[in-house]
């Protein structure tokens, strides 16, 4: 099977594997299980195209046209169910900065950003680093299943500071897949204060047998005016490091406030390889991805195995989407720096440390499963042998 060949990505660059001594403190060799990009190769048609464009050889400034936006359409009709107008549609280099983008075009330094911990750090930082407050409203844990507890969410939203609602869908790190209920529910809240809503899909491919994804401004047309979708095909098809990303928005004003921070920052187009790998990505990479889906799940399934068989410290919370899992360790009874300690000294293995995504984190680890089988098992025999060398 394409997806069990093991590729070394030492020397490449790379975040996740050139970056480990500088992440996690230590020269031991660690195995990297923490940053989301894939360790497997994207779609051969789009390794193609790409080859054949540097074969030609000229990389002069680009542009976005008319026939790479029909892509996006159709892989979110076909994909998704939802009608999107080429209009909707602009680009960037990717979700982070595009979060950070919808933070200056509708909030004033010093007003707040609604988002629901445990989540994705960047939630945090891009409030932050642009001179706003979060306002958290933490998602509730109960025997390993989230919920949200609409009453407080909807007293954050009604504070007359708060504008804006970062919304991970699918949630990243817990692995929810919201059902059209709950979207339902978020967005009539915001609806009713006025909160603009900016959600976040970019893992809205990556969904487990069963599950739907619903994209939020797919629901009405009211909730489709006050909402910005971000997404791209760079967790789909592991092209993060192409950089190029695209923004849905619906409503002419947003888009004209979007643009306008584009402008005054001096962001115009995407690089040539980035245009090229979104375009045959969603052209044809649909059984890819298919294969894809079913591999990181059997791997999941793996993963659960194991560790209710030899590490029942330690409970994997059942995922609905992402190659992300949430692991409970909070049995294991350490704090969180003794906790990473152990598995970085003691299990060789990186992840990311649960704490890294606010309140309702604590005592927890996020592990990349978009990787290997070997290294998946690679992966929990070293788990295994720093738990049982704790006990």
């Amino acid at each position: 099977m394409r997806f069990d060949e093991q590729i070394a990505r030492d020397r490449t660059y790379s975040v996740k594997w050139d970056r480990t001594e500088a992440v996690f403190q230590t020269k031991e060799e660690i195995l990297p299980m923490w940053v989301a990009d894939m360790d497997f190769k994207p779609p051969e048609g789009v390794l193609g195209v790409m080859n054949e464009r540097l074969q030609h050889g000229i990389f002069g400034y680009t542009f976005v046209d008319d026939e790479v936006t029909d892509t996006v359409r159709n892989w979110m009709k076909t994909r998704h169910g939802w009608d999107v107008d080429r209009a909707w549609i602009s680009y960037s280099t990717g979700v982070v900065p595009s979060l950070a983008k919808t933070v200056q075009a509708f909030t004033e330094p010093g007003e707040r950003v609604l988002i629901q911990s445990p989540v994705y750090p960047p939630f945090f930082s891009m409030v932050t680093e642009n001179g706003r407050e979060v306002e958290n409203c933490q998602l509730v844990e109960t025997d390993g299943e989230y919920r949200i507890d609409f009453t407080a969410f909807e007293e954050a939203a009604a504070k007359p500071d708060v504008k804006l609602f970062f919304l991970c869908s699918p949630h990243n790190p817990v692995g929810r897949v919201w059902t059209k209920e709950e979207l339902t529910a978020l967005a009539d809240i915001c609806l009713a204060h006025g909160v603009v809503i900016v959600a976040d899909e970019i893992h809205s491919d990556l969904i487990m047998a069963g599950q739907t994804h619903v994209p939020i401004a797919s629901l009405s047309e009211d909730i489709s005016h006050q909402t910005v979708t971000l997404s791209a095909p760079s967790k789909t098809f592991n092209l993060a490091g192409l950089q190029a990303s695209f923004v849905i928005a619906e409503n002419e004003e947003y888009r004209k406030k979007l643009a306008g921070v584009d402008r005054s920052q001096g962001n115009f187009t995407l690089n040539t390889f980035g245009i090229l790998a979104m375009k045959t990505a969603y052209e044809t990479g649909g059984e890819w991805l298919s294969e894809l889906n079913a591999y990181i799940e059997e791997n999941a399934r793996t993963v659960q195995t194991f560790l209710e068989k030899e590490v029942p410290e330690i409970r994997m919370v059942t995922p609905e989407a992402t190659y992300l899992l949430w692991l409970d360790c909070r049995e294991v009874g350490l704090d969180d720096k003794a906790l990473e300690k152990l598995f970085v000294e003691d299990g060789k293995i990186g992840f990311n440390w649960g704490h890294t995504f606010g309140a309702g984190g604590e005592g927890f680890v996020r592990m990349n499963v978009a990787c290997p089988r070997k290294t998946v098992e690679e992966g929990l025999e070293r788990m295994k042998a720093a738990i049982k060398k704790h006990g």
